[in-house]
């Protein structure tokens, strides 16, 4: 389904509810915008294959945004909201992009692009005035919200966080079919209990490609999505009681920050309504899985997936209990594990993680490269997005860590992941990032970068300690060789961190001393 039939079966039915204002967009209001956008859109010489670009902070209009794009045949890209100008302006010219939407709460990174992204000529704002920027709000009023003659399915094309280099854009070919088809995400959430009495607590960034791909999927079936404007761990705590919250999705680092509130305020909540809380997005310490279940009950259902759509895998929390660390089997495409010349391994030996599908499923956009390098030597439907892991013999994958991520002290292979999963669980620990730093005898050695949680120093006593705590919980050489502090890691609200920042300040001083 989407809009055009929701919108007209259910008009009055919450499609999007601000989670702190309580403002809603019903599925008609959300029918009758989009389907104006449209309009507004094709009158200005858009056609299927087309490239938009969506660039909002947590508002209902980016809905309105992206499906005009989806029942008009179009590529949409939702922008991350915290990029400066500068990057906003390589999406806006990598992608192709002929029209980006903003809101006043970001208008003035548009207003800034000077003179980057010439060929993005239709700059617009939506939700309020902005200097410089069409008022599409009142150039709407002039469109009638009647679907267009032809509404074929439009595509989501994200891009990469660029957490190691500039962000790709991931194309995958328009799916050909009408938009009444609605997200292919709806067989999935159908599968996982959604139906269009769901209420479903988004609480991260929605330009991100889960939150955005779920919420979608939720909004097609004709459920409610109640998206925060922020995250903050006892308010969400707090929504899921006050808004009824059926289901919702998570990244670890919010499992830490809400298992780290007072046992008091953790219990003040009513979470009666909860039925299926998904997480995904990185790798959940096994301690911190087991007290969420623990608390909340087995409603856990994890996945693995990328952004390239390439496969997935999951596991509810049944599953999980008699397979701890797992993150699922293949839920779509067929798991292979292979050595760095793509050699398939045996149950049980870690390697690369690749997905198999029938047909290569995606390139990145502008970079035929970086597309091979994710391919298979031998079969380019086998694609793999840089992780690597093991399967057991009845089939459940385990991640060990990114394969970038990896450290190589004196010839012996560290994946940070287990370390940092065993550091964040120090009482004094808010977040931590383990990186390899350079080692004139070893080549590299293990740094912990730790965010001390609130009320703690970051000094040589902390340090002291967490070493110490290291040392009981893991084997010598994972043990990190010092520890630094920062009063805020460099993670996306997404749960990614951008460990290349991490990393950059010791090599770049170790490239000086060279030189």
């Amino acid at each position: 389904m989407y809009p055009g039939i929701t919108g007209k079966a259910r008009p009055d039915h919450p499609a999007v509810v601000m989670a702190g204002s309580g403002d809603v967009t019903t599925h008609g209001e959300l029918d009758r915008d989009s389907g104006r956008l449209a309009q507004y859109l094709y009158d200005n010489g858009l056609r299927p294959g087309s490239h938009i670009a969506v660039l909002m902070e947590n508002v209902p209009q980016f809905f309105t945004v992206v499906w005009a794009a989806m029942r008009s045949g179009l590529y949409v890209t939702p922008v991350n909201r915290y990029l400066p100008p500068a990057d906003v302006a390589y999406i806006l010219e990598d992608s192709g992009a002929a029209a980006v939407i903003t809101s006043p709460g970001k208008a003035e990174t548009i207003q800034n692009l000077g003179a980057r992204a010439v060929d993005c000529s239709m700059r617009l704002c939506m939700g309020g005035p902005a200097e410089g920027l069409t008022d599409l709000d009142q150039e709407l009023l002039r469109y009638s919200s009647d679907p267009l003659a032809d509404e074929p399915l439009g595509s989501l094309m994200f891009y990469s966080s660029g957490t190691t280099g500039r962000p790709k854009g991931i194309k995958r070919p328009l799916p050909g079919v009408p938009a009444s088809t609605g997200m292919a995400m709806i067989e999935s959430l159908l599968d996982y209990g959604f139906t269009q009495d769901t209420v479903y607590l988004s609480p991260a960034p929605i330009y991100h490609a889960a939150p955005c791909a779920w919420s979608m999927g939720t909004l097609s079936i004709g459920g409610t999505v109640v998206m925060m404007e922020r995250f903050d761990e006892e308010a969400a705590l707090r929504y899921i009681g006050e808004h009824r919250i059926t289901h919702s999705q998570w990244v670890p680092t919010m499992f830490v920050r809400m298992l780290k509130l007072p046992e008091a305020v953790r219990r003040r909540y009513d979470l009666s309504t909860h039925k299926m809380a998904v997480h995904a997005a990185a790798p959940c310490p096994v301690e911190v899985k087991r007290q969420m279940i623990d608390w909340w009950g087995p409603i856990l259902l994890e996945y693995y997936a990328g952004s390239e759509g390439n496969g997935s895998t999951s596991l509810d929390s049944h599953e999980w209990l008699r397979k701890p660390g797992s993150v699922g089997t293949a839920r779509r495409g067929i798991l292979h594990i292979c050595d760095d010349d793509g050699v398939e391994l045996a149950a049980g030996e870690t390697g690369l993680v690749y997905f198999e599908q029938p047909e290569t499923p995606f390139v990145y956009h502008n970079d035929p490269e970086k597309t091979k390098a994710s391919q298979h030597p031998v079969y380019p439907n086998w694609t793999a997005l840089g992780d690597v892991g093991h399967v057991d013999e009845d089939g459940y994958l385990f991640l060990t860590d990114r394969k970038s991520f990896m450290i190589i002290s004196g010839g012996v292979n560290i994946y940070p992941q287990q370390i940092e999963d065993q550091l964040v669980l120090h009482p004094k620990v808010a977040d931590v990032g383990v990186i390899g730093v350079p080692n004139e005898e070893f080549g590299e050695e293990v740094k912990a970068v730790v965010q001390p949680a609130s009320g703690f120093t970051g000094d040589g006593a902390l340090a002291e300690e967490l070493i110490a705590f290291c040392r009981e919980h893991l084997a010598g050489y994972m043990v990190p060789r010092s520890i630094d502090f920062m009063a805020q890691l460099p993670r996306l609200p997404t749960g990614k961190l951008y460990k290349n920042e991490l990393r950059a300040p010791y090599w770049q001083n170790k490239a000086k001393n060279i030189g």
